[in-house]
């Protein structure tokens, strides 16, 4: 694929003298430069959501005889029924 960047003159005429004393096209190069900073990050950890979960699966969900003006007078401290 083709593509354009601008490169820093001073680098591309370093990098050219190289890719002339290595015999390597400066494609070569560039994609060995690519290859290297890629290959050197970090690898992303996948973030994964702490399991805040109460009880134990499978039991009676406590809440199920709640309304919902129940569960909001137990979460603003007003207290149940």
């Amino acid at each position: 694929m083709k593509t354009t960047i601008d490169i820093d003159d001073a680098l591309l005429a370093r990098a050219k003298r190289h890719a002339a004393k290595t015999g390597k096209p400066l494609r070569v190069l560039v994609e060995e430069g690519i290859r290297r900073v890629l290959e050197e990050a970090p690898a992303r950890v996948k973030y994964r959501i702490p399991d805040r979960a109460v009880g134990t699966p499978g039991d009676a969900n406590p809440l199920e005889a709640w309304t919902w003006q129940d569960v909001r007078q137990e979460i603003y401290g007003e207290g149940h029924h």
